[in-house]
């Protein structure tokens, strides 16, 4: 089949340019096979977010950024073509989604992201991929060390309200990550800063952010230090690290998180072993008795290479898709699209 031989040709190409770099691992030869690969970008893809259609989950969306100068946000539909680009942003970084924003008077759905030569965060109305904000929203204002990056959305239980959480190339320990309340300023979307919290190890830098809204955290990847855990709502006025874990289980950088929902509290978390080309999966409820502790449950091998970034949703998409989709973005410009149940086969494969 012509998918088949593009598939396969795209993979091979991927595999010799990663291995020319002694720093990375190969695919492994059990890496699983991705069930869909998207269009290639022109650029750089970094993150990926998934939109779930409200009337027919089969016509959902991949929203993934291009990430340079003349970058954008791109949507893809679930066999990997392209539908829409937005309009260029200047290295447009991570990605996330949320749901029923009001803006004049109506719901909308939003996908958010940071346009990292802008210090901004950028809105955009879905399905339609069109921007909503008036132009973007500066962010870390007044702060020397700005460069925004990673983005993760948490939409309140209690009262719907959405929260942008943003963090940035590099910034002081205890105030690294910035969180904005979003609203609607008449047609337009707006935001302000209602928290400054996250402790940073000074290793790298901190991209891959990740909320639990149902549990009512936030997950992010400390690079080459490990995974930290925050509660998500500001009114609580809640600042302590409630969890660091995943220190000891990474070739060198933890980036993109997931969080796949077996039932509201219970399931799997999933971050990229980056340079090892696999994905550390530990429990979402923590060790049985202790939330806040999270042994390695599996590692599953896939055919991604150093993946930045990851989204995974287990509603029912249709097709192969039955039980979820897992996305990652993979070096050679695109996204690999995974059925779940290929993921979950793996882990129960590890606890046997």
């Amino acid at each position: 089949m012509k998918n088949k031989s593009i598939l396969s040709f795209l993979l091979l190409s991927v595999l010799f340019t990663a291995c020319k770099d002694d720093k990375l691992a190969p695919i492994q030869p059990n890496a699983l096979k991705p069930t869909a690969v998207t269009e290639a970008l022109p650029h750089d893809t970094d993150d990926p977010s998934i939109w779930i259609h409200p009337t027919d989950s089969t016509k959902s969306i991949i929203v993934g950024t291009d990430k340079d100068t003349d970058g954008a946000l791109y949507a893809f539909d679930l066999n990997g073509k392209i539908l829409k680009k937005s309009i260029t942003l200047k290295r447009p970084n991570n990605v996330d989604i949320a749901y029923g924003l009001i803006i004049d008077g109506k719901k909308v759905d939003v996908a958010v992201t940071t346009e990292r030569e802008e210090n901004k965060i950028r809105i955009f109305s879905l399905p339609d991929l069109e921007p909503i904000d008036n132009g973007g929203i500066s962010v870390f204002e007044g702060e020397e060390q700005r460069d925004p990056m990673g983005i993760a959305l948490y939409t309140r239980p209690g009262d719907g309200k959405i929260f942008a959480i943003v963090g940035r190339k590099s910034g002081p320990s205890g105030t690294y990550l910035w969180q904005y309340e979003l609203s609607g300023n008449g047609k337009f979307a707006a935001a302000k800063v209602v928290r400054k919290f996250g402790a940073y190890s000074g290793k790298k830098e901190i991209e891959a952010i990740a909320v639990d809204n149902e549990l009512g955290t936030v997950l992010y990847c400390d690079e080459q230090f490990g995974i930290r855990k925050y509660k998500a709502d500001p009114a609580l006025n809640d600042n302590k690290e409630m969890a660091l874990f995943g220190q000891k289980d990474f070739k060198a950088d933890n980036e993109g998180i997931a969080i796949y929902k077996k039932t509201d509290s219970t399931g799997y978390i999933l971050v990229s072993n980056q340079q090892a080309n696999t994905f550390m999966v530990y429990p979402r409820e923590g060790a049985k008795g202790n939330p806040n502790s999270y042994p390695l449950l599996a590692e599953v091998p896939t055919s991604t290479i150093e993946c930045d970034g990851a989204d995974v949703t287990n509603l029912n998409l249709g097709g192969t898709y039955k039980n979820g989709l897992f996305v990652a973005m993979s070096n050679g410009m695109t996204f690999h699209y995974y059925a779940w149940d290929l993921i979950q086969k793996r882990i129960d494969e590890a606890k046997k």
